[in-house]
């Protein structure tokens, strides 16, 4: 996590009118739009909406406050463990309506949002796993709890059939959050190639990001790659297909036939294998 210390970006402001944007879509929600079923399945829109509370809890409860939570049983995955409590928590709230599920989330968000305003997001944190497995900037920490905010909003206005999130900026934090997944995701998918190697993904209008091949691993870079050259790929996309590949919502073969390539396509195939979730 070398290249990302510092602050290089504050989501902070981001998550705040992006939750604000959600307590207003669940205020105008009807009760068949809450058990409306969504991509998270078998999870209605409710039951994500109960994830989005768990989150906030064990956030405050983990970071906030110190607090030592259950662990993974015994031979028990970090994904799996995740998907179990997860599951738990949901189930367990089951019988709290809907309308105290909103209100509750509006406590948890300004508790949230004063905890982060708290914190030095220059510090190092808890790791961001699909980035890699050393402790990570707090403000990475912060990005990835916004993004994940953000998706699952975006799956319930897709549940309900609403519009998405116009927020230009805030889709700009998502992909740029998400891309930081590139360099463990071509250590472990892309194989032996040889330094100077790179990698560029053009995302729409909303930039251009590239990762280049050195002895100490795949690092950021300025310079684009050049499909001309041998072991250079460059992949155009637009941001609803790449967002929704790095959480999954398309797998790699379904996003491979929404992007064009251009240069070396076993590359450019080990970076459609990023995953920005756990998983």
């Amino acid at each position: 996590m070398d290249a990302d210390v510092g602050v290089r970006l504050d989501a902070r402001p981001l998550f705040r009118r992006t939750r604000a944007a959600l307590l207003e879509l669940l205020a105008d929600l009807s009760p068949a739009d809450w058990q409306a079923p969504t991509v998270a399945a078998p999870w209605l829109v409710r039951d994500l909406v109960a994830h989005l509370l768990g989150d906030d809890v064990s956030r405050l409860s983990r970071s906030r406050d110190d607090h030592d939570g259950p662990g993974p049983a015994a031979g028990e995955t970090l994904p799996v463990f995740l998907a179990r409590i997860n599951d738990e928590w949901v189930r367990a709230v089951a019988a709290v309506s809907p309308a105290v599920l909103r209100d509750l989330l509006g406590t948890t968000s300004d508790l949230v949002h004063a905890y982060w305003q708290a914190c030095d997001l220059a510090a190092l944190g808890e790791p961001v796993s699909w980035a890699g497995p050393d402790p990570a900037p707090v403000w990475l920490d912060c990005a990835r709890d916004f993004t994940e905010d953000w998706v699952h909003q975006q799956q319930i206005r897709d549940a309900v059939g609403r519009p998405g999130l116009e927020d230009a900026e805030a889709l700009h934090a998502v992909i740029d959050t998400f891309l930081h997944a590139m360099p463990l995701t071509l250590r472990q998918h892309a194989g032996p190639v040889a330094e100077g190697a790179a990698v560029t993904v053009r995302v729409g209008e909303l930039g251009s990001w590239t990762w280049r091949r050195t002895p100490a691993g795949w690092d950021p870079d300025d310079t684009p790659a050049d499909p001309a050259l041998t072991g250079a790929a460059v992949i155009d996309t637009d941001p609803d297909t790449w967002w929704r590949l790095c959480v999954r919502m398309l797998e790699p073969d379904q996003a491979r036939e929404l992007i064009t390539v251009t240069g070396d396509e076993p590359l450019a195939t080990a970076a459609t294998h990023i995953l920005s979730i756990i998983r």
